[in-house]
């Protein structure tokens, strides 16, 4: 049999008594590593990726490299998912309306809580016609902590966002920086006076350069890649449920932030919290 397979008696005894004994304790660790991670990839909802799932695994005591989770992601076929590049344009420019200085200068993280926020508007299709989001986040820690949709994108659905995010946060003792880019909607005297009786200075980036909000981009690319754009809203009640779930206890409850250390920013913002406090 040996002659017949070209395989050597000694190698074909080794085998025996391998198969007789079982798994090898390599194999018995791939295979627990590959069953976590498999767990862990299926509780993203399918979208992290390696960096991602070593944070999880290490959360959970294993020690382990990223290029392991990576090989073991290739060995199952998983994968995570990745930002396109294409966005319609919301931004529409009132060429009447004094324009705010760009007070940020892409420094969105000023190191502290309230200092800097950000914001913006998107579209989101349903089968009932467009919605549109308009989202208020910290610069420090990332959380959305307020936010707004409806059939329109007038100013009123800027100032619902921005009323959410001043009430979270309670009277604010020193004044705030709100940034966004140049729409109608931040530069209208409407939000001026709702800033000014709150306690926010405006900010906008230049027209057309998406780097002056890049916070808030980033934001819609993870927002629309990661959840929106990978299912269908016949409904735009269906949608506005789906999306308020998806802010509060996804995004700022349980996905990981590569930026404040893949922990979640309501995790991230408790830390500050607890620092301060302690000092």
């Amino acid at each position: 049999m040996c002659e017949l397979l070209e395989v050597s008696r000694s190698g074909f005894y080794k085998w025996r008594k391998t198969q007789a004994g079982g798994p090898s304790a390599a194999a018995c660790r791939r295979a627990e590593l590959d069953a976590k991670v498999a767990a862990f990839h299926k509780a993203s909802d399918g979208v992290y990726g390696a960096p991602r799932i070593l944070a999880d695994l290490r959360d959970g005591g294993e020690t382990v490299s990223r290029k392991t989770v990576a090989a073991s992601m290739r060995r199952q076929g998983l994968a995570g998912i990745s930002p396109r590049t294409f966005s319609p344009v919301t931004t529409i420019v009132d060429l009447d309306a004094p324009v705010p200085k760009d007070l940020v200068k892409r420094h969105f993280d000023a190191g502290e809580l309230d200092r800097v926020w950000t914001s913006d508007i998107t579209y989101l299709r349903t089968g009932e016609g467009w919605l549109y989001l308009c989202a208020v986040r910290d610069g420090c820690s990332r959380r959305v902590i307020g936010w707004a949709i409806d059939d329109h994108m007038r100013t009123d659905l800027v100032e619902a966002a921005v009323a959410m995010a001043v009430a979270m946060r309670g009277e604010l003792a020193e004044q705030v920086v709100l940034h966004a880019d140049r729409g109608c909607q931040f530069t209208s005297a409407q939000l001026a006076r709702f800033a000014h009786d709150h306690n926010l200075t405006r900010s906008v980036g230049r027209t057309g350069v998406c780097w002056d909000n890049a916070q808030q981009e980033s934001f819609w690319a993870t927002l629309k890649v990661e959840f929106y754009d990978r299912y269908l809203w016949p409904t735009q009640a269906a949608a506005k449920l789906a999306v308020g779930d998806w802010i509060e206890r996804v995004y700022n409850r349980r996905r990981r932030h590569s930026a404040i250390g893949m922990i979640c920013p309501v995790d991230y913002e408790n830390r500050i919290t607890q620092t301060a406090q302690a000092a």
